[in-house]
């Protein structure tokens, strides 16, 4: 009797994306062609997955490129997907930078460690004062759209439509925790400020893992990878920058062999549980 036949994976990318301090292609190549030792693998550009889709078993999105490029594609790849029941690795029930930024604004109000956040011109006299402030469109990455007000130019933010205001913290650093699923896989983090994608590996401590956690958990997704953006505030603090869950880049080629094949075994695991 011959083996079953390895599940169809239809592996979402866009390997032309130029993308600041990062090589999404050699990424995604590294990434997919692991992939094929367990899964028939099948790339595509994200404005075609929508029609291409139905011939696998599972679609994996990975280095897609911020939505804001290819937001009625998007739409109709996500309406399809939940209407036809295609299992989509992320899980498109995710309620971080997944379904926007709102999710920010939510957090902050309830009291969690992310950088306060506010979307209503009446809630601005919340926030912290500071010397500049950050207004950044809820459906934004890659710094898209980011724009930044003085102190003195708050009081002029009479209307932020899709918009969301933050102060702009003098952080330490930045650091990033990877999970797949709900396990921790490691850390990188930005030591200079100014160069956000300058990563080195980060040992996490007991209650970094605590931080991140918190998020992993609040978020709704089973089976995905995931990556938890966090500064260190000046007072020491940890705070939330965003929950990334849609596609998140995961720096695989600054990580040494042991950790990044373990990181793609669980993800395989992972991905498996999903398309059964």
């Amino acid at each position: 009797m011959s083996a079953a036949a390895p599940p169809r994976v239809l592996y979402v990318t866009d390997l032309a994306y130029e993308a600041k301090g990062r090589r999404y292609c050699d990424e995604d190549i590294l990434f997919s062609s692991r992939l094929r030792r367990d899964f028939t693998v099948a790339t595509c550009h994200p404005a075609d997955a929508a029609r291409l889709m139905g011939a696998f078993d599972g679609v994996v999105v990975r280095n897609s490129g911020p939505v804001i490029h290819y937001r009625e594609r998007y739409d109709a790849f996500r309406e399809r997907a939940l209407a036809d029941g295609v299992r989509v690795y992320n899980p498109l029930n995710g309620r971080g930078d997944m379904a926007g930024k709102q999710y920010l604004v939510e957090l902050s109000a309830a009291g969690l460690p992310v950088i306060p956040t506010v979307d209503r011109a009446e809630d601005l006299g919340r926030l912290p004062d500071a010397d500049e402030y950050v207004v950044k469109p809820k459906d934004g990455a890659d710094s898209i759209g980011m724009r930044f007000v003085p102190r003195e130019g708050l009081a002029g933010l009479t209307e932020l439509g899709d918009s969301l205001v933050q102060p702009r913290i003098p952080f330490l650093y930045e650091v990033s925790f990877y999970f797949v699923d709900h396990d921790f896989q490691y850390a990188l983090h930005a030591p200079d400020p100014e160069r956000r994608w300058e990563l080195v590996p980060y040992e996490a401590r007991a209650v970094d893992l605590d931080f991140a956690g918190k998020f992993i958990d609040w978020n709704t997704l089973d089976h995905g990878i995931q990556r938890v953006d966090a500064c260190r505030a000046p007072d020491g603090e940890l705070l939330l920058v965003e929950l990334e869950d849609l596609n998140p880049y995961l720096s695989l080629g600054l990580l040494d062999e042991t950790t990044r094949d373990a990181f793609i075994a669980r993800t395989v695991v992972s991905l498996r549980e999903l398309l059964s």
